[in-house]
């Protein structure tokens, strides 16, 4: 009975830590996104402004992410 309680313990950390370690991905994969987005606008642009760039880069993904 008690090797069942900690092997249910256990897999009810694990699955805590994944749902912790996805969200904190989640935000990094985003801001990556939003970073090679602006670069991509840079590049592009012959006037460039980074706070445009930026605005409309998060909107993009936004819209692409709620797909």
């Amino acid at each position: 009975m008690k090797k069942n309680i900690s092997k249910v313990i256990f897999i009810l950390i694990t699955i805590i830590l994944i749902y912790f370690i996805k969200t904190n991905f989640s935000e990094y994969n985003f801001e990556k996104s939003v970073s090679a987005c602006i670069l991509g606008q840079k590049k592009k642009s012959k006037t460039f402004d980074a706070k445009k760039a930026r605005k409309f880069c998060e909107q993009e993904i936004k819209k692409e992410l709620e797909k």
